[in-house]
């Protein structure tokens, strides 16, 4: 009997911190979930660890349940004044390094990175640059990541540059998703049901179940994807 009551009660125990530290990430923000400063990533993995201990904490767990809300206070605290305070942002989140620019690698601000040469050729190669020659300049981010601007002749030609006047593309919105129906989005951009279905009528489909996905184009065109591929196209297992 003991036993089962010591599962049950590390089952609530266990919701309870899931419920909490969803509710902390929320307060946080989705930064959180993304691209991470060295301080969020300190955060994060300090919240996670005392998450763990209260999901097996049965005598008092109200101590680690503590611990984490105040982890997630101090986080959202923090971050609020980055925002409202420049030189608290720096102090926190780190400046920008210019690793690369105008031919020169800069040695003192690699060293400052704790990157070595290694690493940041690997950076350049990951974002298509084997040639250095080809760089202007390389920017070593707060968050970790590695920025270039590519020298002018070998950056990607635009429309501009070729005098050309492009129709803007506008953002696709699903219509159709794993064979049902979102009326909300078909709303939002003015559209009805029947649209929707004579569109798929005219693709070959008898109706949205048979769609796993369909995405409008924000002007008349809906791309549809087949629940199934057609006989013939099933890629190799």
């Amino acid at each position: 009997m003991a036993v089962f009551q010591d599962v049950w009660q590390t089952a609530l125990v266990t919701l309870l911190s899931l419920a909490v530290l969803f509710l902390l990430t929320k307060l946080m923000g989705t930064k959180q979930v993304s691209q991470m400063t060295m301080f969020d990533y300190v955060v994060g993995i300090t919240i996670g660890s005392i998450a763990a201990e209260l999901a097996t904490e049965l005598e008092k767990p109200a101590k680690p349940l503590t611990a984490l809300i105040l982890y997630g206070v101090a986080a959202f605290v923090i971050s609020v004044l980055t925002n409202k305070f420049l030189r608290f942002r720096s102090t926190v989140t780190g400046k920008p390094l210019v690793l690369l620019d105008n031919g020169v690698i800069y040695r003192e601000n690699l060293k400052r990175a704790r990157l070595d040469l290694n690493e940041f050729l690997t950076f350049c190669r990951m974002s298509g640059y084997f040639d250095l020659s080809q760089l202007q300049t390389a920017v070593l981010e707060h968050n970790g990541s590695v920025s270039f601007l590519p020298r002018e002749p070998h950056r990607p030609a635009t429309p501009s540059d070729l005098n050309l006047n492009p129709r803007q593309s506008l953002m696709q919105i699903p219509f159709i998703m794993d064979g049902a129906l979102l009326p909300a989005n078909i709303r939002r951009a003015g559209k009805e049901d029947a649209w929707v279905h004579r569109t798929l009528l005219k693709e070959g489909y008898r109706s949205e179940a048979d769609v796993l996905l369909a995405i409008w184009d924000g002007r008349e065109t809906l791309t549809v994807f087949p629940m199934e591929p057609p006989a013939g196209q099933r890629p190799e297992p």
